[in-house]
């Protein structure tokens, strides 16, 4: 259920942009201390190093989030959003499911669901809206040597 969910708001993502679907305001990061706090308590530093390690490791592979010019922070700031919308998405509707399940006294399937949907789904959430505090702390950057 949680693959399935997941990759078919992947897919979307793919197709459409998707992220446009919420306000911009919503992808504003509005207490990083916060989120800087989630991120450690969770230990979301360890999901970012497996992904790392196991999938991103390749330059080639990171290099479609940001290819690490000025121009690439702009397709990285889209590509976060674009990832966090359709974890966001798929996160909801698997958790929608997963409660309907429990309900019907499926109570293992919902545990191992919401475990997989946290790790799977909300996890990447904050990892993407981490790395926009780091995509803010690159413009605040650029535009103090621009001055």
């Amino acid at each position: 259920m949680n693959l399935f969910v997941t990759g078919v708001f992947a897919l979307l993502g793919f197709a459409f942009l998707t992220n446009r679907i919420l306000p911009n305001s919503y992808y504003r990061i509005k207490n990083s201390g916060n989120l800087a706090f989630i991120y450690q308590i969770l230990g979301v530093e360890y999901f970012k190093i497996f992904l790392l390690k196991f999938f991103w490791g390749k330059e080639k592979n990171r290099k479609k989030y940001f290819n690490g010019n000025k121009g690439g922070i702009d397709n990285f700031d889209t590509q976060t959003r674009q990832s966090e919308f359709g974890h966001l998405a798929a996160f909801i509707t698997i958790e929608i499911l997963a409660f309907y399940l429990l309900m019907k006294g499926y109570i293992l399937v919902f545990l191992v669901s919401t475990l997989i949907n946290v790790i799977g789904n909300l996890y990447p959430i904050i990892l993407q809206r981490y790395h926009r505090i780091q995509i803010e702390r690159l413009r605040l950057l650029l535009e103090k040597r621009r001055k």
